[in-house]
């Protein structure tokens, strides 16, 4: 059994330090933050298990997903450097999603050479099926919210994702 202690207790109190419960610290902003990215995280992990894949399996078909949606396409190459994979992981990868239905090589509309790889209307209907819920029950939250609280939250999340961006960049990810 482990024995509870007061900073097990706080919001937060092991990643950010002692913020007391119920007192809008950032402390416990955090430890929402990271309570949402928790349940974003089993439900990814629900929909692999439900799709039959693999976390870059679903991280890629979730990229050409909204590159269709824009009109655009992507390369098998593009999508092992977007993925931060080998070409032949990607090539393995994207060997697995046509054998699933889920995606599609065709020729590249301007390079004769290149081919890109384009969601099936499978792979469109199948996560809409699956996520529809979610993002419903997403979507009233923030539409419940005022403009004002919206553009408080959006303005957070984007400081704390450029923040993150920078520390990455700078090489400092390992001091935190």
């Amino acid at each position: 059994m482990v024995e509870q202690t007061s900073r097990a207790t706080s919001p937060g109190g092991y990643w950010y330090g002692a913020g007391r419960p119920g007192t809008d610290s950032a402390a416990e902003l955090l430890h929402e933050l990271r309570r949402y990215q928790e349940s974003n995280s089993r439900m990814r992990s629900q929909l692999r298990d439900d799709m039959g894949m693999g976390e870059k399996d679903l991280l890629a078909l979730r990229l050409l997903l909204a590159a269709d949606a824009d009109g655009g396409r992507i390369r098998q190459r593009d999508l092992a450097e977007r993925l931060s994979i080998s070409g032949a992981s990607v090539s393995a990868l994207v060997d697995r999603l046509v054998r699933d239905g889920y995606v599609e090589r065709t020729p590249h509309p301007t390079d004769r050479r290149s081919t890109t790889v384009v969601p099936t209307a499978l792979a469109h209907r199948r996560v809409q099926q699956r996520l529809r819920a979610m993002h419903a029950r997403m979507m009233a939250v923030a539409e419940d919210m005022t403009a004002q609280e919206r553009a408080v939250v959006i303005d957070f999340l984007r400081r704390l994702h450029h923040s993150l961006d920078e520390l990455g960049a700078s090489g400092d990810a390992d001091e935190q």
